[in-house]
């Protein structure tokens, strides 16, 4: 067994209504909240059970609601400015991946500036404002991870920062939060950590420890993921929430891999939402992953409790109707990926021939 190393400093607590049995914990972190949040989380009832926790902790707070889907530089630098002028000393985030993935950039910011310019260039220091997270979709699981995504305007793709201080203090997950939540972004979120899970075991990074909690994640979210179209019980979105956030866990550890880097161009020229653009390129990655031999394809399919071609089905019915993208702009695609660090560290490295049949092969009756 190869040397290997595991840090996940997050304290989770799962269950129903932890925000407000468990939110005395929100005292150590500071004494005035910027919550960091989209809109949708006034009406799922996460800012409520934020705010009531805070206020019976003595605790004041300032909300930024104005993180859009895919956050940019600007949004980050907006929330970082409201911080500042509020005198909030730590984050609460409640939200999807976006929310969360910007209190992250702004956390870090706020104690470490850079230029515009700089954002991307990493050497982050282990800097940067407590935070707490809690997520309202079951997808990203940024709750448990030292990544942020922010949109890279200059590269036209999405980009990740990462230290070790983004790993929030604490996270509370509490799948009632998801109830109402829609069926596309019930869809798309569960294709979203399903990736994260797949991905983290095609990883050159990978550890025993990143997949063995890949496994488990595949285990629970496999038998859900043909029931995230139609109606979800309470406990089913639980296990969705569960799943998200082991596969989080296990990207924290071995990154993400092709899938990803390929899929931000879909997300940026497109607007594909980020979990569709991973379930659009998962199949034909694997079957690139059958043809090479990669090891890890068996116990992924092994996890599944399914063949590689009952996995595509499940994923080609999600994904339902392919939207239309031209041909030489897939080529394109596959041109700007190759200079993605994520195509490098995938085990199966795809030539830049392979990374474009995976495209067209995304969306078929494209001619090349």
């Amino acid at each position: 067994m190869n040397a290997f190393a595991y840090y996940m400093p997050t304290e989770v607590f799962f269950g129903r209504d932890c925000v407000i049995q468990q939110g005395a914990r929100l005292k150590e972190l500071g004494s005035h909240a910027l919550i960091v949040t989209g809109r949708s989380s006034a009406k799922n009832g996460a800012l409520g059970d934020v705010l009531a926790a805070l206020e019976a902790n003595g605790q004041t707070a300032t909300v930024f609601d104005r993180v859009m889907p895919n956050p940019t530089v600007a949004c980050v630098r907006e929330g970082v400015a409201l911080l500042r002028a509020a005198g909030a000393d730590f984050i609460v985030a409640a939200g999807g991946g976006s929310p969360m993935d910007a209190a992250k950039a702004i956390a870090t910011l706020a104690v470490q500036d850079r230029p515009d310019g700089e954002i991307f260039a990493g050497g982050y220091a282990a800097e940067a404002l407590p935070m707490a997270h809690i997520p309202t979709t079951a997808g990203t699981g940024s709750e448990v991870t030292p990544y942020a995504i922010l949109t890279n305007d200059e590269k036209q793709t999405k980009t990740s920062i990462t230290s070790p201080a983004m790993f929030p203090r604490l996270a509370f997950l509490d799948g009632k939060y998801m109830e109402h939540l829609p069926v596309a972004s019930t869809v798309n979120t569960a294709l979203d950590a399903f990736s994260h899970a797949v991905e983290g075991m095609l990883s050159r990074r990978a550890t025993p420890v990143s997949d063995a909690l890949a496994m488990e994640s595949l285990r629970v979210l496999y038998p859900l993921l043909s029931r995230t179209a139609g109606a979800l019980t309470l406990a089913e979105r639980d296990g969705l929430l569960y799943g998200s956030m082991l596969a989080g866990m296990t990207i924290a550890q071995s990154g993400t891999t092709a899938v990803h880097g390929m899929g931000y161009y879909l997300t940026y020229f497109y607007n594909i939402d980020h979990g569709r653009a991973n379930g659009l390129l998962l199949p034909g990655a694997l079957r690139l992953c059958e043809k090479k031999g990669v090891d890890a394809l068996g116990r992924i399919l092994s996890a599944c409790g399914d063949t590689l071609d009952g996995v595509c089905s499940v994923l080609d019915t999600l994904l339902g109707k392919r939207e239309d993208i031209p041909a030489e702009r897939l080529a394109d695609f596959a041109r700007r990926a190759m200079g993605n660090k994520n195509i490098r560290k995938s085990a199966y490295e795809p030539t830049e021939e392979e990374v474009l049949g995976i495209y067209m092969g995304a969306f078929p009756g494209q001619k090349s």
